[in-house]
């Protein structure tokens, strides 16, 4: 499906979320229909897209992948005929009695296509358990269940492998991706302050360099309660395989906007080919 030798305008929505749910969903449309004006074929947002307050999530305020935020993206998707990857959303679990977990949901990236249809899903796989010195202290797997697939999505945009915030700490889920062909990864965050100032541009572009792949990483930015227990680093940012960040959104609400050219890709792989290089059968003493 994919065809690599296209090029195509990506965008990073940026949005400080409050818990204002409808409020969040009606500014994330605006800058999604923005972001089609623009030209941009494939559209992503946050972390969180939905709702981000003192905690990550509310257990009560998690929907199915079927519920209303779901259709909402879906129609929206499939009106401006575009690629829409929902950074995050709090799934429902359905547990083996049929009956709702009511102490945890998945934290899951959603991703529709041009017709409105989800073609894919990722829930994330590290969760955010951290005791940050001056920053904050959560545990995120109090009311998040882990998930445990990697996923790779075939589209005519590229093989796009998807991650969420933490994920980008351990560099072999992104190995996994690259395995399994990805050539953009999607990094939808919601990276505290503390830690972004000093980890969030060093990270995404290890992972890039590493895998020699496009990273589109849209964030959330700012304060998102009136206590300041929950801030976010803002910079959503899309980095090219050499690991140049081609667009940096910086503070504030907006949209971070680059082309991607998937021949890129091939380029940097074909001019240093680690994939070729790699000797983990190595014996240690």
């Amino acid at each position: 499906m994919t065809q690599n030798n296209q090029k195509y305008l990506a965008a990073a929505i940026q949005i400080c979320a409050k818990d204002d749910q409808d409020g969040n969903l009606k500014k994330v449309a605006d800058f999604v229909r923005l972001a089609k004006s623009y030209g941009a074929r494939l559209v992503m947002t946050p972390e969180n897209t939905a709702f981000l307050g003192p905690q990550f999530h509310k257990i009560e305020k998690a929907e199915p992948l079927d519920g209303p935020i779901c259709q909402f993206f879906s129609n929206l998707a499939k009106e401006l005929e575009i690629y829409l990857l929902i950074g995050s959303l709090a799934e429902q679990i359905r547990l083996s009695n049929g009956e709702i977990d009511t102490k945890k949901c998945y934290n899951t990236s959603v991703f529709f296509n041009p017709k409105g249809e989800r073609i894919a899903y990722y829930r994330k796989i590290h969760l955010f358990d951290v005791d940050v010195p001056n920053g904050p202290s959560i545990k995120e797997s109090d009311f998040i269940e882990p998930g445990d697939q990697v996923v790779v999505v075939d589209t005519e945009l590229g093989k796009i492998g998807l991650s969420i915030c933490y994920d980008l700490r351990f560099p072999e889920l992104y190995a996994e991706l690259t395995k399994k062909g990805a050539q953009i990864i999607t990094v939808p965050s919601a990276f505290t302050l503390t830690t972004g100032k000093d980890h969030w541009h060093a990270l995404l572009r290890a992972r890039a360099i590493e895998n020699q792949v496009w990273v589109i990483a849209p964030g959330q930015w700012g304060q998102h309660d009136e206590k300041g227990q929950r801030q976010s680093y803002g910079h959503s940012v899309i980095i090219d395989p050499w690991g140049n960040v081609s667009a940096d959104k910086g503070q504030g609400e907006g949209i971070c906007l680059a082309e991607i050219d998937l021949q890129r890709v091939n380029q940097v792989r074909s001019a240093i080919p680690v994939h070729l290089h790699h000797r983990l059968n190595l014996k240690m003493n």
